[in-house]
């Protein structure tokens, strides 16, 4: 078994001295605690305390023949009991996390239900039109800055259209615009267009390959949401709250430094690993399905399910879950971002 360079046992729990001993044995299985210490130039007693370490994990076992070595344990057995274990936690987080977004869509569903609920820090409207009069209010009252997250790929020629002579009229009173799309908008020539168009106009755009809502923050002190991600056209909440705001402004510049130019072209990760497949395995952990992967990368579900099949063959993965697993191991596994907008037609949220 090889490992390429650099600490990769990590998630499994072998902390950098179980791993650098370890290494050793996969070389040398018979060594002994003099061997290993001269090897890595340690005390012999950092020797002895690690060995205990990896003996509790079940990787070396005493030598039945020589009772002062310890001996390897089979790597492909010792290594798959801590994948198994590592798999129980992650299905465990898994759980954690569908029991929580359970109780924020009580909380909203709460919220909706109750007109009381409504405060001068949190506002509900329903109905394409009040949504499109909110947003048309709020753009032409701006200042200075106009932040945008703007989810589900491809953009309807409707949206496109209702959007543009706000954003015209922005630009041309000088607000700084700023735009973060999907990546998959560079393969939507009337997205990639409009983007094109805000870039020339003077505003900015970026792309990433999942944004966690869909959202719209003005002058850093006011924002829209959807009060369901994954149906915008069911309302928005207006929020004003300083906590909140400054908590979304922080998301919004997070994401924005992680985001590449329209102009520019997705990096490589390390090991191979692009920014897009990264978010296809995270989305993987999460226990997503191909329609929902595919929804949040704005891509078809047939293109959502070559790379997962391409994943799972680099990886050796026999399961989904196996391959969330692996890819954690090799640390390709990023921060998870949650939920998107569908499309709803000219009202663009």
């Amino acid at each position: 078994m090889e490992f390429s360079g650099g600490r990769t046992l990590d998630q499994l729990g072998l902390d950098s001295d179980a791993e650098s001993v370890y290494r050793v044995l996969l070389k040398t299985p018979r060594a002994g605690v003099a061997e290993i210490a001269q090897v890595l130039d340690w005390p012999a007693s950092r020797v002895t305390d690690t060995l205990n370490e990896l003996a509790a994990l079940a990787l070396v076992r005493r030598s039945s023949e020589e009772p002062d070595k310890m001996r390897l344990v089979n790597p492909e057995f010792g290594l798959a009991s801590l994948l198994h274990r590592q798999e129980q936690e992650l299905a465990e987080r898994q759980q954690a996390m569908a029991a929580t977004r359970l109780t924020i869509t009580r909380m909203l569903t709460e919220y909706d239900d109750s007109p009381s609920a409504t405060t001068t820090e949190v506002r509900r409207y329903t109905g394409l039109d009040a949504i499109g009069s909110q947003i048309e209010r709020l753009s032409h009252s701006a200042e200075f800055e106009i932040q945008v997250f703007a989810p589900r790929g491809a953009q309807s020629q409707s949206s496109l259209d209702a959007a543009r002579p706000l954003d015209q009229n922005a630009l041309d009173r000088g607000i700084r615009l700023r735009y973060v799309y999907l990546d998959s908008i560079r393969n939507d020539r009337a997205t990639l267009c409009y983007a094109r168009w805000l870039q020339e106009c003077g505003g900015e755009v970026r792309t990433v390959p999942q944004l966690p809502l869909r959202m719209i923050i003005y002058d850093r002190r006011t924002a829209i949401v959807p009060t369901d991600p994954e149906a915008a056209a069911k309302g928005i909440l207006v929020l004003d709250g300083t906590g909140v705001i400054t908590a979304l402004v922080s998301l919004f510049q997070q994401t924005w430094e992680q985001a590449q130019p329209i102009g520019g072209t997705r990096p490589q990760e390390t090991e191979g690993v692009s920014a897009q497949e990264q978010a296809v395995l995270d989305l993987l952990m999460e226990g997503h399905t191909d329609e929902v992967i595919a929804r949040k990368l704005g891509v078809s579900v047939r293109t959502g399910r070559r790379v997962t099949a391409e994943l799972m063959a680099r990886l050796g993965a026999r399961s989904r879950f196996q391959a969330g697993a692996l890819a954690m191991g090799r640390g390709w596994l990023g921060p998870a971002g949650t939920g998107e907008g569908t499309d709803t037609g000219a009202v663009d949220v």
